[in-house]
């Protein structure tokens, strides 16, 4: 488990600085992984993209099913955000895609993250973690992504309805106001540093899951 040493610079600021301050290295080794800088160049076959959208089915699932169990919680349910859920329109997209559930079978890699997320059921602020690193990806490296996959691989808007967010009209405005949540949340510094942690324990499992998706792919 990654750790910080409070004498670094996360220790400074407020909670959404520390957590981009704290992720920056593992949130740039996951999205210059070799399969994402592959898929995002138009350099693999669609099939990949496939691929990634049905491991990540799994793990919005359990997001939201532990999300939804903290939907009362003073922290957990801060975050919550129904126009934030994602996994619904995944499962539409993959089905427009020709993809049923008996085509779905969770990597290791997939069922690590999901066990990983599955346990913060009993900890808000591991799931606050989780939360920040899925959604604020979606509301802005998502958006890249989903240009690419309409320019390199010709696929429709009816299968990428995943990045489209209903009801949220200026994606920086509510990106703003996240952080903004993130920072009026009532936490001991305990509390920060063990965000800090799971924040980039879940950019690992990220990682984790493309070096899995690009060994499994010619």
């Amino acid at each position: 488990m990654t750790t910080f040493d409070p004498a670094t610079p996360t220790a400074i600021g407020s909670v959404s600085a520390r957590l981009r301050a704290a992720t920056a290295v593992a949130h740039e080794r996951a999205e210059g992984s070799a399969f994402v800088e592959q898929l995002l160049g138009g350099r693999l076959d669609v099939a990949a993209y496939y691929a990634m959208a049905a491991q990540l089915y799994f793990v919005y699932d359990e997001l939201e099913i532990v999300g939804d169990g903290l939907h009362h919680d003073r922290v957990g349910g801060a975050v919550h955000d129904e126009r934030l859920r994602r996994a619904p329109r995944l499962l539409a997209d993959l089905t427009e895609l020709g993809i049923g559930a008996e085509d779905m079978v969770p990597l290791p890699a997939t069922l690590a993250y999901v066990a990983q997320i599955r346990a913060t059921a009993g900890d808000p602020v591991a799931f606050v973690a989780h939360h920040y690193t899925r959604y604020l990806g979606d509301l802005s490296g998502g958006q890249v992504i989903r240009s690419r996959m309409k320019l390199h691989y010709g696929l429709a808007d009816g299968a990428l309805s995943f990045y489209v967010f209903d009801g949220i009209d200026k994606l920086k405005l509510f990106k703003d106001d996240y952080r903004a949540t993130l920072d009026g949340l009532e936490l001991t510094e305990p509390d920060i540093i063990r965000l800090l942690d799971e924040a980039v324990r879940a950019f690992e499992s990220n990682e984790a899951l493309f070096a899995e998706l690009g060994e499994r792919l010619p």
